[in-house]
């Protein structure tokens, strides 16, 4: 696990201004890396790792060799037929010149190195629509307990900004990464993507006893925090009536539970597949339907559960 010690930079992928579905009112989202899970439908595969990565789509490549000329460390290598460019694992130093050079976009780049200062500040630039929308901040991923201290920095920061303040995690984090969280947080967002054991496993590569005992945990806490249950609702996978009624039954349990959200299945990761040059496992699997998803949410209702829908 990725973690760091006070005032070293941590990772993430970027920010995301305005959003509506990571938390009350209008909120600023700051995406970390490092993930501990592989969902078969994740639409960020560019979280999953800690370090910053160098994605290339061949489709894009014209073969101009800009990116050649600029790499100073010799990295990159045109074929004899100008496509596709190779970069060299060995030599290359993540610098990203080539990124900044290539007039076709066919290069990418998922990541970067940032202090807990860098972060607030960012999040200051928007304190004014936290004020008059009622929202805050949310930290996301990935999994960003996993990058325990830097979130821990960002968080008290925040506080100490007046800043309402969320993380959206998987849950799959040891227990003391919450309890440390905990009395920074207004909420927590957490997943619960299958309640069967065995098939989470098969979905996400990691059991989820953890994840729902970690849930109950936190409901039991005295910290006066919102817990807010999401569904990725993927058709097919584990959108089965039996599977949201489990859920349903688990959640009923939860005093701090104040909304369950469904979570659309989307295809809009697809492409970073591609240029992180790794298969889709759900490749044939269109987008949910709206009408379904809403049909579902009306059913959830119906058994005195409120939900949202978005994401």
């Amino acid at each position: 696990m990725m973690q760091t010690a006070d005032g070293s930079p941590g990772t993430i992928l970027h920010f995301e201004r305005m959003a509506l579905f990571d938390g009350q009112g209008l909120r600023t989202v700051v995406f970390l890396k490092g993930c501990p899970l592989k969902c078969r439908w994740c639409s960020t595969p560019s979280s999953q790792k800690f370090k910053p990565e160098l994605g290339y789509d061949p489709e894009r490549c014209t073969g101009c060799a800009a990116c050649a000329a600029a790499c100073p460390h010799d990295a990159i290598q045109i074929n004899a037929n100008g496509r596709p460019v190779i970069t060299d694992p060995e030599r290359c130093r993540l610098c990203f010149t080539c990124v900044g050079v290539c007039p076709s976009h066919a290069r990418r780049r998922y990541g970067q190195y940032v202090t807990a200062d860098q972060v607030i500040h960012e999040f200051e630039k928007d304190d004014i629509f936290y004020f008059h929308s009622g929202g805050g901040v949310t930290l996301s991923g990935g999994e960003p307990l996993l990058q325990l201290d830097f979130v821990k920095q960002i968080l008290a920061g925040c506080r100490r900004r007046g800043f309402h303040t969320a993380i959206e995690t998987s849950g799959f984090v040891p227990w003391p990464h919450f309890a440390e969280t905990l009395p920074l947080l207004d909420a927590i967002l957490i997943d619960i993507k299958m309640m069967d054991a065995v098939d989470h496993e098969r979905l996400t590569g990691k059991s989820n006893v953890a994840i729902l005992e970690n849930i109950l945990r936190i409901d039991r806490q005295e910290n006066p925090v919102d817990l807010f249950i999401r569904i990725p609702l993927v058709p097919g996978i584990n959108a089965s009536a039996q599977n949201l009624q489990a859920t349903v039954d688990f959640c009923r349990k939860l005093k701090k539970l104040k909304a369950l959200h469904l979570l659309p299945y989307h295809r809009l990761g697809v492409e970073t597949y591609r240029f992180l040059n790794q298969p889709y496992a759900l490749d044939d699997l269109p987008g949910a339907d709206l009408q379904w998803v809403e049909e579902t949410a009306d059913w959830i209702r119906k058994m005195g559960i409120r939900v949202q829908v978005g994401g």
